[in-house]
């Protein structure tokens, strides 16, 4: 078995593309996770996140490029990479007809660990995930949040050094999403190295330490969500509803970037509080607020505003 060393990332990622026929749903991407990190795959629908995974686990075949995981080539050794993660697809794929328990102790043969140690296994990570007393009652019996909550520690049972997440939060309602949050910030605390897609801005910036931004099946952006704020938004904003031409010309002379939707125009100021105070004292009859810069605002300057089906 392969050992990762302190140097070796955990995913390696070079000129990685997927296409089905003549549409190509992953075109030319690069990028690499270290260990201990968790690392986010960000996208609207059909950026190419799903896709992207897939192959990192072994799911989808590679079209063409490089793909290493542990230092394993996934083209010829994904046996041995599988043993190693654990995945959460978006779906629910619990087996309704059997008890928590049960659904545990099935999954855990696909990785030759005998009931006993299933069992054992099962039971620490039904407590952990908040479970305990649920755990003979069916899949069916449980809500969307404790769904996914078993989802993920199914996930686990065969310790895995990778844990991969597709949207592990979608559908699910604020309180449970809180704690499928506060687990996974637990288990990246216990050194599993975590990678997610999600399009949820606040769940990638409050757990990933490092992500990219997808669309169009390429890479738009990456780094550190502070660092990707800083590059493209600065750290403030400045909105202003229904503004004028005056106060749009003013905001141009100013140098700051910005973003004219017509009905609003978006100012992206490194320092935000003198601009705003000058925009408040010349054009006091405007709508004009002041806010923090966030991931949300860098998502959508890089992906566009328009709604995707």
């Amino acid at each position: 078995m392969s050992e990762i060393n302190n140097t070796q990332p955990i995913v390696a990622v070079r000129n990685l593309k997927k296409s089905f026929g003549d549409f190509v749903a992953v075109n030319d991407i690069s990028f690499s996770v270290d260990k201990g990190i968790c690392f986010g795959i960000l996208g609207p629908n059909g950026a190419g996140k799903t896709s992207t995974i897939r192959m990192i686990y072994g799911f989808s075949p590679i079209t063409v490029g490089d793909l290493f995981v542990f230092g394993l080539d996934i083209k010829t050794q994904s046996r041995i990479i599988k043993a190693r993660i654990g995945v959460c697809q978006q779906e629910n794929t619990l087996d309704p007809d059997l008890t928590v328990m049960q659904n545990f102790e099935v999954f855990a043969r696909y990785f030759d660990l005998d009931k006993k140690n299933a069992r054992e296994r099962a039971l620490s990570l039904l407590k952990f995930f908040a479970l305990e007393q649920r755990q003979n009652a069916r899949a069916t019996e449980l809500s969307g949040g404790m769904v996914r909550r078993l989802v993920i520690a199914r996930a686990l049972i065969n310790q895995p050094e990778l844990l991969i997440l597709d949207e592990p939060t979608t559908g699910l309602d604020p309180q449970s999403r809180h704690q499928v949050w506060e687990k996974l910030e637990s288990l990246k605390k216990k050194g599993i190295t975590i990678l997610l897609t999600t399009h949820y801005m606040e769940e990638a910036s409050r757990l990933c330490d490092q992500l990219v931004i997808m669309d169009e099946g390429r890479i738009l952006a990456q780094g550190s969500p502070q660092s990707l704020i800083s590059e493209y938004t600065g750290n403030d904003i400045i909105e202003v509803a229904e503004p004028e031409d005056d106060l749009r010309a003013f905001s141009r002379a100013s140098g700051e970037r910005q973003e004219d939707l017509g009905h609003r125009l978006i100012i992206y100021a490194k320092d935000g509080h003198e601009l705003y105070r000058e925009i408040c004292g010349r054009f006091s009859h405007k709508t004009c607020i002041l806010r923090s810069a966030t991931l949300e605002d860098v998502f959508l300057k890089l992906t566009g505003r328009e709604l995707r089906e």
